[in-house]
């Protein structure tokens, strides 16, 4: 059977909680990556536990411990989500799929299931800034990207400068300053498994974010 060509990196501070079930829904094949950015709860030694590779990124940041792990993995694609349990990597195939048949980007759009209380704060903040994306910048999406699947090399070669909450939305602008073609695929949002979100489950984290986005898209 041949080598799979995917890595999926898992970005993580403090997730010991929901790394088990994250880990236990990687489809067959796939490389998990967990990068460990500065946990105090034993993140790491979960995460080898049950079978991932784990690198540690000391600088911190959202966009630190993503490109740590898009430079540690040795697969020709990467797929990026959140440790946290509210994204099913059971979707990544779907989005694979697409970046064969020729894509240079696919993301996922969050679909909330039945019963999810998404913030309102995370919701316009994020409504606004796609918004933002789509007229300013000609890019048709209505998500930043919170799940994404694209060849590593081309990844890299962009140049996506940002270390904290800014990564993904620098990303999209990047990737429309260079032309690619980005798809957008519905997939499901949930809960947490375990632990409070660093930005959406404070105002105060969902302000930071925003300020990071702005930075990037002004």
């Amino acid at each position: 059977m041949p080598e799979c060509p995917v890595t999926v990196v898992l970005p993580c501070l403090n997730e010991a909680d929901s790394l088990p079930t994250v880990l236990a829904a990687i489809p067959p094949g796939y490389r998990a990556l967990v990068v460990d950015n500065n946990s105090t709860d034993g993140t790491a030694e979960v995460a080898r536990r049950h079978g991932a590779e784990v690198v540690r990124e000391s600088r911190p940041g959202y966009g630190s411990a993503v490109h740590a792990g898009v430079e540690a993995a040795r697969t020709p694609i990467v797929a990026v989500l959140d440790g946290d349990g509210s994204l099913n990597p059971g979707d990544l195939p779907r989005l694979v799929r697409e970046l064969e048949r020729g894509a240079d980007m696919v993301t996922g759009r969050r679909r909330p299931v039945r019963g999810l209380k998404w913030p309102w704060h995370a919701r316009m903040g994020t409504a606004a800034v796609c918004w933002r994306l789509r007229t300013r910048h000609g890019l048709p999406v209505h998500d930043i990207a919170p799940m994404r699947v694209v060849n590593r090399d081309a990844l890299l070669t962009l140049g996506v400068a940002d270390r904290r909450s800014g990564y993904p939305l620098e990303l999209l602008v990047r990737a429309a300053a260079a032309g690619w073609r980005v798809v957008e695929v519905d997939v499901d949002y949930g809960p947490r498994v375990g632990g409070k979100s660093k930005v959406s489950g404070s105002v105060r984290g969902s302000v930071t974010a925003a300020v990071d986005f702005w930075k990037v898209i002004s």
